[in-house]
């Protein structure tokens, strides 16, 4: 039978977090009172406590790492103390789900599991690969330490969520859980928040074509790689017929923009900057070709990429690099260059730019996924069967 459930998560607030969202609000339609323990947003999700569509949120204040693994040590044992304060205070839950990055999160789980709570393990990233990925330091001290953390993770937990399959396999090897214990939930758009809108032709700069980059910038996520590539596009390709926009923010925010100075790009590339979903829906339409450069390493081979399931919610192509998981993802939505080849990705896009029918093609391709196969409507049913497994 429902109970109460307590879901932590440490990396973003709630319900700005919307794989967080979908999975407290199915929780709560199936009869469990859900409590969300989170971080303060900046400029939203800024309230200590909230009760929103019945889903009890507990917010804490928590400045964001700046610099190497250091500050993320800082930023990780604030956020740790405060999950405990609040943990204490709302008391005996009958499962605790804890969300990743940071692997930390299980000693509250574990504090909760003495009082008899079950604890399902929610793994967003692979902590280990993040590490390899973002940092370029090798398998120091540092990498053996979240290595351990995340065998602690594993052990402590009675279920494990797994984004996708690479994910999975990883929690049955690396794990060593059980495979009856593992399901797969996969993160999937709102749709309602990617509702088309018409094109407003002057966001283009007077551009035939524009090019639409959505999503987190941080080292890992490939804006470099994406702005070498149109730099290309216009130096080796001679195609100066586009406008591109960037959408978003984050810790390499600065740095991106300062590259595309550097590139000579500023007079074509456009960066936001985080935006309200109306505007960011005004974008999405309007936009030819969307950008996926997430770059080949350790961490992005087997992670589902949410700006591409968000491309194709809105019916828009896709160039990406080659990546394991983005094949599974987008399929013929997307059209994929050999991992981190610039020029290539270039060529793509601008074979893109020059085929209206083609990219309608593989629009609707990318929608009928996003509404059939990959649909929230799937998870949910399996975050139900996974909160059954615990017994509770």
């Amino acid at each position: 039978m429902p109970g109460k459930a307590l879901i932590l998560v440490e990396n973003l607030s709630v319900p700005f977090d919307r794989r967080v969202w979908q999975e407290s609000t199915t929780l709560r339609d199936a009869g469990w009172e859900v409590h969300v323990i989170c971080p303060q947003g900046t400029k939203r999700d800024t309230e200590p406590e909230a009760v929103i569509d019945g889903v009890r949120i507990h917010r804490y204040p928590l400045k964001a790492a700046t610099g190497g693994p250091a500050g993320y040590l800082q930023e990780y044992g604030s956020a740790l103390w405060h999950t405990f304060r609040l943990a204490r205070k709302i008391g005996p839950v009958d499962v605790v789900h804890a969300c990743n990055p940071p692997d930390l999160l299980f000693l509250v789980a574990r504090m909760l599991k003495r009082r008899g709570a079950k604890f399902v393990f929610d793994q967003h990233d692979l902590v280990p690969e993040l590490y390899l990925s973002r940092f370029d330091r090798g398998k120091d001290l540092l990498y053996r330490g979240v290595c351990a953390l995340e065998r602690a993770t594993y052990r402590a937990a009675d279920v494990v969520i797994a984004t996708n399959e690479s994910y999975r396999d990883v929690a049955l090897t690396r794990g060593g859980k059980r495979p009856e214990d593992v399901f797969v939930v996969r993160s999937a758009p709102v749709v309602d928040r990617f509702r088309q809108v018409p094109p407003e032709p002057e966001l283009k700069r007077g551009k035939p074509n524009m090019l639409c980059y959505l999503g987190v910038m941080g080292p890992q996520d490939g804006v470099d790689y994406a702005l070498r590539a149109l730099a290309k596009l216009r130096d080796d390709l001679g195609r100066t017929d586009w406008h591109a926009v960037f959408v978003g923010s984050g810790d390499a925010f600065d740095a991106m923009v300062a590259l595309s100075k550097e590139l000579r790009l500023d007079d074509q590339v456009e960066f936001t900057g985080r935006i309200p979903d109306a505007d960011l829906v005004r974008y999405l339409s309007t936009a030819d070709v969307c950008l996926a450069p997430d770059p080949l390493n350790p961490l992005n081979d087997v992670s589902t990429m949410n700006k591409i399931m968000e491309y194709m919610a809105m019916s828009r192509p896709i160039v990406s690099f080659d990546l394991r998981e983005a094949r599974v993802s987008a399929g013929e939505a997307a059209v994929y260059a050999p991992a981190n080849d610039e020029l290539e990705f270039a060529k793509l896009t601008a074979r893109l730019m020059d085929d209206p029918a083609e990219r309608e093609r593989m629009g609707e391709l990318g929608a009928a996924r996003v509404a059939g196969p990959l649909s929230w409507a799937n998870s949910a049913k399996a975050l139900l069967a996974a909160y059954a497994a615990t017994g509770r």
